[in-house]
């Protein structure tokens, strides 16, 4: 079997740990114990913890912006570019659930330099959101009347709730989930212009087993 590169094998290590005994209560020995590397080979590729602990986050807020902004440039509409916003958003959860948990567990122990950089990226990631939301309005997809920034930090909000509940043993598939959380959203944003597109992607994607990845 092929062995995880060094740097990887550090963040499933630390992952690990974090979730176990918190950040505090982890320290680098026990790291790249767990790691099976020395600490020259966690220097290498982290320059402290708090390194790490940003790095956590990046995997996986670099991951939806990357797949929103995939989504704005491969479709036409605001109805199948904020659909297939939801889809990477809601999936990510399924994808690094341990990454975010650590992340919002154990946030506030970074330092603000890393927190702001953080926080740009979270505000490139809403805008994204709202330009779509703004674009929906302006065509009447969207109903005009929600202000922008109150729709996109409400589906944020709402979605990166999962976290905290969403078990992949669980009764729901991630598909399932995801299904609930457009029905939710498209039915309190969406016009009967907006909703009628919705539902005609919708029908369309079970017709033909597509999801927007």
């Amino acid at each position: 079997m092929h062995k995880k590169p060094l740097r990887q094998r550090i963040l499933e290590s630390s992952l690990l740990l974090f979730q176990e005994k918190g950040y505090h209560g982890v320290t680098v020995d026990q790291i790249v114990e767990q790691a099976g590397t020395s600490k020259g080979g966690f220097y290498h590729n982290f320059k402290s913890k708090d390194e790490l602990l940003y790095e956590i986050h990046d995997v996986f807020i670099s991951y939806v912006i990357e797949k929103a902004q995939e989504s704005y440039n491969l479709n036409a509409t605001p109805i199948t570019r904020l659909s297939g916003i939801l889809q990477s958003f809601v999936k990510v959860f399924d994808l690094y659930k341990p990454y975010i948990t650590v992340f919002y567990e154990e946030s506030a122990y970074l330092q603000d330099a890393y927190k702001m950089v953080i926080n740009d990226k979270r505000d490139r990631y809403r805008k994204i959101i709202e330009s779509v939301i703004k674009e929906g309005q302006e065509g009447g997809d969207f109903r005009r009347e929600i202000p922008t920034n109150i729709a996109a930090l409400s589906i944020i909000g709402m979605i990166n709730w999962t976290y905290k509940w969403y078990k992949s043993d669980g009764p729901l598939t991630m598909e399932q989930i995801t299904d609930i959380f457009k029905d939710l959203i498209f039915h309190s944003l969406a016009t009967e212009q907006g909703f009628q597109e919705a539902r005609k992607l919708n029908e369309l994607n079970m017709a033909t087993g597509v999801s927007n990845k």
